[in-house]
């Protein structure tokens, strides 16, 4: 994580180098090795660390991140994938690659004009697993720009892109099955391609395509690399879906739906060039696909049957919809060579106790640590726990706080959730039909109180679940140190309320009618402290930003409930627990292992 995202402090060598370096002296004397010194450019530079507390957005991406690792090796450049026993393959692939850029018509061969500068390019190859039944596995090729020699406000000035949020995937899965809607999936083909580049970009042509030494590629489409190519595609896909008739979420800018006399006929999600579509009438999504291929080119997919590493496996007879990811989480665990490993019932010992204390202490135990691939097998198994896995959010929100120096322990810890995860492979959520006249949207929070035995603050933590199946769920370490067991918990309530209030948004513009959410908690001096505008000497210290819950319980938007701690399965968020209890939170938020 140092080395990627961080400035690492230089070696032992390089502070040498630097000490040789003479200082012009104050009398003025020119006699120097260094007659250009520049305090502002040569001064020593403040080493930047990384904090040591990351958020749960960071941790997202570095899940996604470490994810990758887990996929099989490809070339990593022309000349290895020329070299391979599969280079009949990759040059297939790009030959396709290079006959989508010139229909697309991306650039232009000009001579490069003095003083610009050019936009380096490379291959990137990958190997597609493809969808069982629906496409085989197969070779891809992609000319990227390398981007990292952009220079903001000259290449480049907006690059934020949103995709769809997993939660939200999840809510159209619940709804898909519900009420038994068609579900289908497409593919953009070559998406960023589509992209309209607002700035005059040079880029050297492609390797092993080389058509004139003396001239360059002027971008007239948005390339793969650049960092505004994600943006400038979203927004084209984004302009054309409005024009189409679609309406874009106020809650997810990835979430689109269109409306016929105030009812919703057609859902759509984006995430980058993944599209999932749902409809009661397969007849309306052929009409959409005819438009998507008229203004794009698209693969049509069928049937969902897989996204963003999740199996969808469904049994319409029974009104049964399954979501895994027994595949990768397969492979995370061959990775490992945790095969063979002795299966385990929790994700982490209910004996575990980890402290920071644990870490290495001297040199020699740091260089014993190094070769130890923590920060991977935590990454990994996270990709698991954000998609699909709730079960593994406590374990997870413990082990990835000594990344940054594991000890012994905390990789035996780690071992534990990869001999869990050996035995569970086949867990995931299972949406089931419920009664139509029971409350659509559930949510439960619990608190631990002084949790960190380092730090001492409580972790939080809390699901939601829709036609009682989680959708949504978080397990994380509070921000402040609370005072108390009815601050902490009060602390998780609210941000299980504001977890609530974006859920209830969502659904509701996707066609379900939810009336007041039931929060369920397991502290009865939370509930009152929030029902009750109650002034107290002993509530003064907390924040009064924290009692907007009295406002939202006001107003009707949210009720607060008191539920017995042996039907909370927010409990598993907080605390490792024993297995039949752990078991009971699992069926309480329909996770099954078949």
């Amino acid at each position: 994580m140092e080395r990627i995202q961080f400035e690492v402090e230089p070696s032992i060598d390089e502070r040498e180098k630097e000490d040789e370096t003479q200082v012009p002296d104050e009398s003025g004397s020119d006699e120097t090795t260094v007659p250009d010194y520049q305090l502002a450019r040569d001064r020593e530079r403040r080493v930047i660390r990384p904090p040591n507390r990351l958020g749960y957005a960071d941790l997202i991406c570095y899940a996604l991140n470490a994810a990758e690792e887990v996929q099989d090796s490809e070339p990593k450049n022309f000349r290895e994938a020329s070299e391979s026993i599969y280079s009949k393959d990759w040059l297939e692939a790009m030959n396709e690659e290079m006959l989508s850029l010139e229909k697309n018509q991306t650039w232009k061969l000009v001579p490069l004009p003095k003083n610009k500068r050019v936009v380096g390019s490379k291959w990137v190859f990958k190997r597609k697993e493809g969808i069982p039944g629906v496409e085989a596995p197969r070779y891809k090729a992609r000319l990227v720009a390398k981007g990292f020699t952009q220079v903001e406000g000259i290449d480049y000035n907006e690059i934020f892109s949103p995709v769809v949020k997993h939660c939200s995937i999840r809510v159209l899965m619940a709804i898909v099955n519900m009420y038994d809607l068609e579900l289908e999936q497409m593919d953009v083909k070559t998406a960023f391609l589509h992209g309209e580049l607002e700035e005059t970009i040079y880029m050297q042509q492609p390797e092993g395509f080389v058509e004139d030494n003396s001239k360059v590629c002027l971008l007239k489409k948005s390339l793969y690399g650049l960092k505004q190519s994600p943006r400038q595609w979203y927004r084209r896909f984004d302009d054309f879906l409005l024009k189409t008739g679609f309406v874009r979420s106020n809650y997810d800018s990835c979430v689109y739906m269109m409306k016929r006399n105030e009812k919703v006929i057609l859902y759509l999600l984006l995430y980058v060039d993944d599209i999932l579509m749902a409809s009661s009438d397969k007849h309306e999504i052929q009409k959409l696909k005819e438009k998507l291929n008229g203004e794009f080119e698209m693969k049509d997919l069928g049937n969902a049957k897989r996204i963003l590493g999740m199996d969808i496996l469904r049994d319409r007879s029974k009104g049964e919809l399954f979501l895994s990811q027994h595949d990768y989480l397969k492979k995370v665990v061959e990775r490992f060579r945790m095969t063979d490993s002795k299966v385990v019932n929790t994700p982490l010992g209910h004996h575990s106790k980890l402290s920071i204390k644990q870490c290495p202490q001297s040199e020699d135990e740091r260089k014993e640590m190094e070769s130890t691939p923590y920060a991977s097998g935590v990454g990994s198994i996270m990709y698991g726990m954000v998609c699909s896995r709730p079960d593994l959010s406590y374990a997870i929100s413990v082990v990835s706080r000594f990344m940054a120096n594991p000890g012994q322990v905390h990789w035996q810890a780690l071992k534990w959730v990869l001999r869990y995860l050996n035995g569970s492979l086949k867990g995931g959520l299972k949406y089931t039909r419920t009664d139509p006249g029971r409350d659509a949207l559930e949510g439960y929070v619990d608190a631990d109180y002084a949790g960190n035995i380092d730090t001492r603050k409580s972790l939080s933590g809390f699901v939601f679940t829709l036609f009682g199946t989680a959708v949504t769920w978080k397990a994380n370490q509070q921000s402040v140190v609370a005072l108390s067991t009815t601050q902490a918990e009060y602390i998780a309530l609210v941000e299980g309320v504001k977890e609530a209030i974006w859920l209830k948004g969502m659904i509701g513009e996707m066609g379900i009618s939810q009336g007041c959410v039931k929060i369920h908690c397991d502290s009865q001096s939370a509930i009152h402290l929030a029902n009750h505008q109650v002034y107290h000497e002993r509530t003064k210290h907390i924040d009064i930003r924290l009692h907007f819950v009295r406002d939202m319980i006001e107003t009707k938007e949210i009720m607060v409930q008191k539920i017995a701690s042996e039907e909370n399965p927010a409990d598993m968020f907080t605390k490792s627990l024993p297995r039949a209890k752990f078991k009971h939170c699992l069926d309480l938020i329909n996770f099954v292992e078949e």
